[in-house]
């Protein structure tokens, strides 16, 4: 696919129904304002996506990726489209596994089986990690909205606060979620999740900050296996079931979360800009 200069060639891909679209400015520098990015994630005006990739050349790994929300917000951490991008350098590279710098570190992704596996890096749990305005206790966080208290707060390359409720589908997340985003004990704004299990699946919906609610969020389902082993309710390996599907994810003993699922190319196309 030939491109001219006022126009750019992108791959759409999904991990779960959370989509993006990527593109690769290794050769061609490519800077997108907030509002370009919001044009083309806006699924009416645009191609659509939950957020926009760029890939970029890096020095100590394979590639480096750099992440905006479909507000045109940056953000350190991605989990579905890590292993997109992870499947795009396997391919390129034939290697057996590939190293992704993000703003949140240094990522390593390989095969496993149909999927990509992907260790998302350690979770960090400290109140100042997470962060938090105020310290408190992670595990049980001192905060309440309507039917939601006292998450566990992780960070996984970015905020995450689960909530731990009887049934994910009683709750009116698209009220809730936007609330407690911009909260300010959240500085940083903060990723909603509700969870309950069920015969031993972590049945799980996620608020992303600067994008709504998606149909899976790997770093929120790395973040939710990592609350339910804290507070007792599994064990660190799970089994996440987001609205778009599962994801395997193992807290491993080193500290840093494993994931493991799918990583599908929609189709490619070209954008003017």
């Amino acid at each position: 696919m030939s491109c001219n200069l006022h126009t750019r060639r992108f791959l759409k891909m999904q991990g779960l129904g959370n989509d993006f679209v990527i593109f690769d400015a290794r050769e061609r520098e490519l800077s997108l304002s907030d509002d370009a990015v919001r044009h083309i994630a806006s699924r009416r005006r645009g191609v659509g996506c939950d957020q926009l990739i760029i890939m970029r050349a890096a020095e100590d790994a394979d590639i480096f990726m750099e992440i905006r929300n479909a507000d045109g917000s940056r953000v350190g951490a991605c989990g579905n489209a890590t292993r997109c991008v992870g499947r795009l350098m396997l391919d390129e590279t034939g290697k057996n596994s590939v190293s992704i710098r993000t703003d949140a570190g240094l990522l390593s992704a390989k095969r496993a089986g149909s999927g990509i596996s992907v260790n998302m890096g350690p979770a960090r749990l400290e109140w100042s990690e997470i962060p938090l305005a105020r310290q408190m206790d992670t595990v049980k966080a001192n905060f309440t909205l309507g039917p939601l208290s006292n998450p566990v707060c992780v960070n996984m390359g970015n905020p995450h606060a689960v909530f731990f409720v009887p049934d994910v589908d009683a709750v009116d997340l698209e009220t809730y979620g936007p609330q407690i985003e911009t909260d300010p004990l959240f500085p940083e704004r903060v990723n909603v999740s509700i969870a309950h299990i069920r015969d031993g699946i972590i049945r799980q919906r996620v608020w992303e900050r600067g994008a709504g609610i998606t149909e899976a969020c790997g770093s929120g389902a790395c973040a939710g296996a990592v609350a339910a082993a804290r507070l007792g309710l599994a064990g660190r390996k799970s089994t996440v079931q987001l609205d778009g599907g599962p994801l395997e994810i193992e807290w491993l003993e080193d500290g840093t979360v494993q994931m493991t699922g799918s990583a599908t190319l929609a189709f490619e196309g070209e954008l003017s800009l």
